[in-house]
């Protein structure tokens, strides 16, 4: 089956960039348009961009626009000022590493380019650009890989998957959604059960909405039905993506994908993450190192303009939770799937 009206949340066009306002879908199709720095850090706070493949997109263009308005012929200064443009970036979103490995792979570019300042500047929007056009590639590599190890029988799949991995939380094709689209592209899927995923409802009005835009079969169940649906013998493998991944397969995703896996253990599903190599930050030997990125409490009170609690209450608002290695059937990135306790010797093999 074809693939067709795809979606690319990131775009660099003519002098600026193009963002999907993700935080107006499903009701309406909103571009922003950013041409400075500080605009597109704003977006990645405000998550008119996320997703961690997409952030680190978006970064890299936001590392350009930033040294494009630096003022100075002088390379030195401009390295420092350049400095300045990855310090208010870093500072946007905590637990996405592609954020951190964008921004560290255009500051690398911007020092080890020889020549005036303008070919430098020259040089980092032609790397965001190969950042951007890289990552497309990459997700439909994952796609393919984690098609290839999902369950054979039955022929035609039932996967679930928690939040948003698809073509807007990356450049394009998507993570857990690229096996989604791989399974769909090949004629192996059946259904995609797609998490609402509280508080900010990705899987509600970003999933399903990318589904339906490609005609893919999708139903939406509330958090709490994954356990039921398991029961059921409704899903034959979980799929999710990641924001970041530590060396001992500990994987960072949106806050409830450690209960979904603690569920499909229990169900004895197959529990796999979808992500490229570039969200797996090697310095950090388990999840416990991961930073957790606490956001507004109004997420959680409030939908739209309606106030969903009493005043008094208090709340607590983790974006993300980890889920431990020992839940997680293997991982999928671009170059194969491996098991969480093989990471490094992957890795090593990768770079050799």
């Amino acid at each position: 089956m074809s693939i067709t009206n795809q979606v690319f949340p990131v775009v660099w066009y003519e002098d600026h960039v193009r963002l999907i306002d993700q935080n107006h879908l499903p009701t309406s199709f909103e571009v922003v348009e950013i041409s400075r720095s500080d605009d597109m850090a704003i977006a990645i706070k405000t998550m008119i961009v996320r997703g961690a493949p997409a952030i680190g997109v978006a970064a890299a263009y936001g590392m350009y626009l930033g040294a494009r308005e630096i003022q100075t012929s002088d390379r030195d200064q401009f390295l420092v000022q350049l400095e300045v443009v990855a310090k208010k970036l870093r500072a946007t979103r905590p637990t996405a590493v592609n954020l951190f490995w964008a921004i560290e792979r255009m500051l690398k570019v911007a020092r080890q380019t020889v020549g005036p300042v303008d070919y430098l500047k020259q040089t980092l929007l032609e790397t965001a650009q190969t950042i951007n056009a890289d990552d497309i590639e990459t997700c439909q590599a994952i796609g393919d890989h984690g098609l290839s190890v999902m369950p054979q029988n039955p022929e035609r799949l039932r996967l679930l998957t928690h939040c948003n991995a698809g073509a807007l939380a990356t450049a394009g094709y998507g993570t857990a959604l690229g096996v989604v689209r791989s399974a769909w592209r090949e004629g192996r899927l059946e259904r995609l059960y797609a998490d609402e995923t509280r508080p900010r409802l990705q899987g509600a009005r970003l999933t399903a909405w990318e589904c339906v835009q490609e005609g893919i079969p999708v139903t939406l169940i509330s958090d709490n039905m994954s356990a039921h649906c398991m029961k059921q013998g409704m899903i034959d493998a979980v799929v999710v993506g990641a924001d970041r991944i530590a060396a001992n397969g500990d994987a960072a995703n949106k806050i409830g994908t450690y209960a979904l896996a603690i569920i499909a253990k229990a169900h004895n599903v197959p529990f796999y993450v979808a992500a490229p190599l570039s969200t797996i930050d090697f310095e950090l030997k388990d999840g416990d190192l991961i930073p957790i990125e606490e956001r507004d409490a109004i997420e959680l009170y409030q939908i739209g303009n309606t106030r969903i609690c009493p005043v008094g209450a208090e709340f607590y608002n983790p974006a993300f939770d980890v889920t431990p290695a020992a839940l997680i059937t293997g991982i999928i990135t671009e170059h194969g799937v491996v098991k969480p306790e093989d990471l490094i010797k992957f890795r090593e093999k990768q770079v050799c």
